[in-house]
Formats: structure tokens, sequence, C-alpha cells
């Protein structure tokens, strides 16, 4: 691996991943630590962190515990508008960016991102900015030469004294309102949880590789990138590039060269690399795993099979895990458990200790039995659970606990079978989980809503062969709105601007009006069905204020995919 010579070892690192030893970890983040103290950073003190995965990254977020800070990271392909959001909200006092990110073959702007963003952000004092690449970049009055302030610095920085409830971290997620919420998560429990989890649902044993390939934006980078793996001594991989750049063969070349033990991903990454084929796996010697594991959204059965036989060689465990950012760790997973236990493909199956699952009918009454399905809930407290949403419990308790008093609502639905075993069916509420990123309907809703030229709209989730769900978007237009096809673009460019590009709708469609109560609100189960061509059994339709509305949408959605079918 070749270094730049004018820079100092943590400002630098190949695009895959970078091996960082333990002394050198810690004397990273204790440099980093005490310019975050010289820059006027104190216990309770907000930083935001926008920066790939990157050894610099997860120094920034141990360099905030060890003096107390609360760090929120925020995945680094939000836009401005998004990032400023966060910002604002948590009341940072600095912000930690990179010049420059690498993904993909592609250059990302984060300096100017941040520059963008921090405009509109009172409270941001300084921008420190570290460099990926040689690129220079405009530095202003709040911007800090990250590496060469830490050159300057003591690398040992005594860790404060923490109490058991204080803040650690607070991550960003979406709600079924537009407003996206700061879960927070505190110190001893989270980072007991992560550790737990980590060591027992992937049998950690002491020398293993773990390679969790999950950004440090979300909370699977949060637990089984840095806080979990840390906490056990483990060797973890930093995976900074996408499934199949260069090429298909990227995981696998990775596992090979670097030896790694449990491999833990996305199906949604899995769907896209089954498409091309087992040559690209098959090539690769992966005899170093023992455990597969999937996050981020229910796995189907085609994805787990070609993990467990072509991937695993039908020899390595695979666990298909269950948990959320406000889990804060692995819920349901088929391990631990008894030696030689049956894993059945495409299920969590089993709760994790301490979690008690319940699965709840409509009139808020527990199911007992198996082969049923309910709502998901959690019928006890344990260590790992989010506390609180930053500046707002009342939100905090109404989005979990008012659904089901005395319990805590997922938002997942979940079928339990006659073993026992749980399977997880799928959101319940208005969030749709698009390649293992949770984003709330009403997010994109009013992202479009902004467009001149769009009085209402609509979104819903429907099933995507690789992203597991997508996006598609009903739109009313005005009179007089010109090109309907330039508007969609319009909207499209829009939503990418203030969100992000994986918000994107894949599918816009024009409509004359939306279906909608005799109280104005939007049936959004009859816009699913028709997307997903159940039209045949809409089910009670007796609230519409105007059932013709139906034959409208479905015109014009046929008339849609003629024109798409006719550009082909």
């Amino acid at each position: 691996m070749r270094r730049r010579k004018e820079n100092p070892p943590w400002g630098s690192f190949c695009f895959l991943h970078f091996l960082l030893c333990g002394r050198e970890l810690l004397e990273t983040t204790c440099r980093l630590a005490n310019t975050l103290k010289r820059y006027g950073v104190h216990r309770g003190d907000r930083v935001a962190i926008y920066m790939p995965v990157s050894p610099l990254a997860v120094a920034a977020m141990l360099a905030c515990a060890r003096i107390g800070a609360v760090h929120t990271v925020v995945f680094a392909g939000f836009s401005a508008e998004s990032l400023a959001g966060r910002i604002k909200d948590a009341k940072c006092k600095v912000v930690i960016t990179f010049n420059q990110g690498l993904r993909g073959g592609r250059v990302v702007e984060l300096k100017r991102i941040v520059d963008q963003a921090v405009k509109h952000c009172p409270t941001v004092q300084r921008v420190l900015v570290a460099h990926r690449t040689d690129s220079k970049v405009h530095m202003g009055d709040l911007d800090v030469p990250l590496e060469q302030e830490m050159a300057k610095e003591d690398p040992v920085c005594a860790p404060e004294s923490m109490g058991s409830e204080d803040m650690l971290f607070m991550l960003y997620t979406s709600g079924s309102t537009g407003l996206p919420k700061g879960v927070v998560h505190t110190q001893a429990g989270y980072l007991l949880y992560a550790a737990v989890t980590h060591k027992l649902v992937f049998d950690h044993q002491p020398g293993d590789i773990f390679g969790c390939v999950a950004d440090i934006g979300w909370i699977t980078g949060h637990s089984y990138v840095v806080y979990g793996p840390l906490c056990n001594g483990a060797t973890s991989v930093l995976f900074e590039s996408t499934p199949v750049y260069p090429n298909a063969g990227r995981y696998w070349e990775t596992v090979e060269r670097l030896k790694i033990n449990q491999f833990y991903g996305a199906p949604t990454a899995i769907r896209l690399l089954l498409k091309y084929g087992d040559a690209w796996v098959k090539k690769y010697d992966r005899s170093s795993l023992r455990t597969l594991g999937s996050v981020g959204e229910p796995i189907n059965y085609e994805a787990w099979e070609w993990l467990h036989t072509v991937v695993g060689d039908s020899r390595c465990t695979l666990v298909d895990t269950w948990w959320q950012t406000e889990t804060g760790g692995i819920c349901i997973a088929p391990r631990p458990s008894e030696e030689g236990a049956e894993i059945l493909p495409g299920m969590a199956m089993r709760p994790f200790f301490g979690i008690v699952p319940v699965l709840m009918d409509e009139k808020g009454s527990a199911i007992e039995g198996g082969n049923v399905s309910g709502a998901l809930c959690i019928s006890q407290a344990w260590p790992g659970m989010a506390r609180t949403i930053y500046g707002d419990h009342q939100r905090f308790v109404d989005a979990y606990f008012k659904a089901y008093p005395g319990y805590y609502f997922t938002g997942d639905g979940a079928y339990r079978t006659e073993g026992g075993y749980y399977q997880i069916t799928g959101r319940m509420d208005d969030v749709i989980n698009i390649s293992g990123h949770r984003l709330g309907t009403a997010e994109i809703e009013d992202a479009m809503a902004d467009h001149p030229a769009v009085p209402e709209s609509a979104v819903i989730g429907y099933p995507h062969d690789i992203k597991g769900e997508a996006a598609f978007a009903f739109v009313v237009l005005k009179d007089g709105a010109g090109d309907s096809d330039v508007v969609v673009q319009e909207i499209k460019s829009m939503v990418a601007t203030k969100i992000a590009k994986y918000a994107v709708p894949d599918e816009i469609l024009v409509v004359r009006r939306l279906p909608k109560t005799r109280s104005g609100k939007v049936m959004r189960r009859l816009l699913r069905k028709i997307i997903t061509g159940e039209v045949h059994d809409l089910g009670d339709t007796s609230t519409l204020e105007d059932p013709t509305v139906i034959m409208e949408i479905l015109r014009a959605h046929q008339k849609c995919k003629d024109k798409q079918a006719a550009a082909k």
C-alpha cells in the first residue's frame, strides 16, 4: 500500500480497506480528541461527522466518545440540505469531513457539500477538513486542516469519566412524518449489547477477521464495523467501495486476500451480485469464511440459497439478522443456539438473550401460538435500546410505545411458525426500506411538494428485484404545468438534492387526482395494489370519495407501461 509522504499515516488509505493496528488507532484517536478539545469541544457537545468509511472516520467517532462529546454520523451520500437539517437539529458545534470522497470510481465533493450546509447552521464554529485525495479545496474562516492540527497534538488523551446513561451518539433515521429523528443511544447499555451480539451471533473467536461491508453512516456500521468488533478486540475490515467496483468479484477478492472469517452484508448487494453469476465468486478462495450474515431487510429465498450454497459452499453458518437503528444491535437471528440447531432459509428465527417478542393483533391483544402473523413488538427492555429522540421525548413515546401500551412497537410485521420461529414480513407504517435504508414516504412527498407544479403527491413502496423495495410516486400537476416529462425530471432532481440520490422514486406517475376518503385521506393501500397488480382484490372501497378515480389511475398506469415498452 502506498502512502503520500507529506501526510501522516491516518490521512491516507487504499480505496478498499485499511487494517489499523490497535496502538495506531489509539494514538490517532487521542490526537483527534485533543484537537477537538483545542477547538472548544467539551463534554456533551455535538459533533457531526460527514465522512465515508475510513480509519479517520472511525477515529473521529472514538475521539468524540473519549472526551464525552456526542457524535452524529451523517451518511456521506446525503445532500447539503439533509446534512444541514441534521446539524441544525443536533445543534452541532463542529463538523468533521474530507476534502473529497471516492466511491465506485466517482469523486464526491464532500467539502463543497459541507460548505453549502453550514451556511444555514449558526451553531457550527469549526469545520475540520481531512484529505482523502490530493485535490485542493476552498478553506474559509471556519475551516481547519485536520491532519496538520493533529500532528501538533499529544498522542495521549485521558478518557472522560462518563455515566452509564450519558449520551454516546445520536443517529438520524427516517420516520413516517417528513422529519428525520435523532435516535439517542447511551454509553454502557449500547456498547454491551453491540459487543455481546457481535461475539455470539457471528461466533467471533480471538484472531478472527470480521468483514462488515456496511457504511458507518448507518447503525450497522456503528455496531458491527466500529463498536462491537473493537470492543471484542477484533480486526475489523473497512469497505469503502461498492459491490461491483471495479468488478463483481470485489467482495470475494477481499475475502481471499484478507482471510475474512465472518462476512456481513445486505440482501440488496447479494441480489445484485447473484445476477452476475457464480464465476465471480468461484474465482476466489473463500475457505476462510465460517459465518455469513445478512442485514438491512428480509432476505428472499433465492438470495439466501445463493449466498449459502455458492458463496459459503454450503458449509458456512448463515445468519439472517433482524434489528433496527432503535434497537442498537441484533434482536432476532438464528444464532446463538444449540450446536447443530436448524437454520431455515430467509428467516431470522430466534430472539437474542433478553429479547421477548410478542405479536399483536389489530385490537392490541397479544396473539398466542404458532402459524400466526401480527405486529411485531418487544415486551421488555434490553440494554441496547434507544433512550429517546433528541429534543423530543414525546415523539419517542408516540412513535414506539403509543400504538401498543406497555410494548415497544417495531413498525414491522412478523410471522411465527409452529416451532416458535420468527420471520419478518415487512414494514407496517409509511416507511420503505430501499437497499436496506429506511426512508419515510413523507420525506419524499415533502421534497416533491417544493416543486411549484406539484400541489399534491403520494409515495408508496413496492417490491423490487434488487433493492428489496423501491419508491413509486403519484403526482398531481397544476393546470398549465407544461411538459409533464420535463416536470418529472425536475422532481427527481429535487428529491436527489433535498434528500439523496437513493431516495429518488424509480417511477413517477402523473395522475389527475389521488384516491381519497371522504375525510380527505389518501388511500395508499389502493395505490400499492394498483402497482403490484392486485386490482382484482382492492378490498373495501366504500370510504372512497369517488370510486371512478381507480379506473383513471389504472388507465394512466397502463399508458405509462405501454410508453416504456415502446421505448425499448
